[in-house]
């Protein structure tokens, strides 16, 4: 765990991602899939976000990476603010910001071998680089997630979904990043092998004292491998707060709600059941005041009035709810995780 005082690698403040979509004669409305998030990630931690599919997380991701031109706000990486560096700036800084992406199938090129892909941020990073000592950080980073030298010379397609999913950790590790955003690393693998990759991510980034984004909608993973948690709704950060904390105590009703949803093992628990109605709101047409309010069971006019900006409601917990009186229930019978 790192201590709250630490200086934070990454810091978002007030940062908003809004995409042009295009209607049937021209410019439609605006997607607004991030909206005024700030926070900071702390140096060495794992900081998980979860939220519904379509909430904003991989175009937070991305847009933390400056793989996207942010509409607003500003994004600063290691003290420097990086919201305008052009593209040839980026790319000196690349190699300490790397990416996991979410489907091992598509995000490796089967028509290059596991030793091309990997070695790829060489050929456009360090060009000086002869090909044996390429080939040899190749099979280190290999080595690293735990495959043979013989792999290097092999199709993606030679491959199992969990394997793949090696490779492309080792390709975001080949050039000994500061910053890892993984983006829903688990979630295309096969339950039995999912564990071996987590256990694998949690080993990397001991060794190697990574700054780890960890974006996911399984809570179990993330309650395992997160120092701290935001939650995101509708491209807004509506609860954050150390994990152990979060899980005991949800003090957002959408948090309450995610928590809700997930099977509880043991069937001689019950807990109370809480149920959402509708769907997500689309981000091209947000509702006024708190996003959440129509789905939320505990809403009152007030909500509709004011957008609830993120505050305090505890020692390093924050929630983005006008409700202070309300008993939220906790994830009963949910792991909750152990404190450091």
């Amino acid at each position: 765990m790192t201590g709250a005082d630490a200086a934070p690698l990454v810091r978002v403040e007030n940062l908003k991602q809004h995409f042009g979509a295009r209607g049937f004669f021209g410019r439609g409305p605006v997607v607004r899939a991030v909206e005024d998030v700030s926070l900071d990630i702390r140096r060495g931690e794992t900081l998980g976000l979860v939220g519904e599919s379509g909430s904003g997380k991989s175009t937070l991701g991305r847009a933390v990476l400056r793989a996207t031109v942010p509409t607003a706000g500003r994004i600063a990486f290691d003290g420097e603010d990086i919201t305008g560096w052009s593209a040839g700036r980026l790319r000196a800084l690349r190699p300490r910001m790397q990416m996991i992406f979410q489907d091992p199938f598509s995000s490796l090129n089967p028509r290059m071998t596991v030793g091309d892909i990997v070695g790829a941020p060489f050929v456009i990073q360090r060009k000086g680089l002869g090909p044996a000592e390429r080939r040899a950080r190749v099979v280190e980073a290999l080595a690293t997630v735990g495959l043979p030298e013989r792999a290097a010379d092999r199709y993606p397609h030679e491959f199992s979904g969990g394997q793949r999913q090696r490779i492309g950790i080792a390709r975001a590790l080949v050039m000994e990043p500061d910053f890892l955003v993984a983006d829903e690393p688990v979630s295309a693998l096969d339950v039995s092998i999912q564990a071996q990759v987590v256990n694998l991510l949690m080993e990397v980034r001991r060794r190697l004292s990574l700054t780890v984004l960890f974006i996911s909608h399984d809570l179990a993973v993330v309650g395992h491998v997160c120092d701290r948690v935001a939650v995101m709704y509708l491209g807004r950060i509506v609860e954050i707060a150390d994990t152990r904390t979060l899980f005991a105590d949800p003090r957002h009703p959408y948090t309450e709600a995610l928590f809700a949803a997930v099977p509880i093992p043991d069937p001689t628990l019950r807990r109370p059941r809480v149920k959402l109605e509708g769907d997500l709101p689309s981000p091209l047409a947000a509702p006024s005041g708190c996003a959440f309010r129509g789905r939320c069971r505990h809403a009152l006019p007030a909500c509709a009035e004011i957008v609830p900006p993120l505050r305090a409601v505890g020692p390093g917990h924050a929630a983005a709810c006008i409700r202070d009186d309300l008993a939220l229930a906790s994830p009963l019978g949910f792991p909750v995780p152990a404190g450091p």
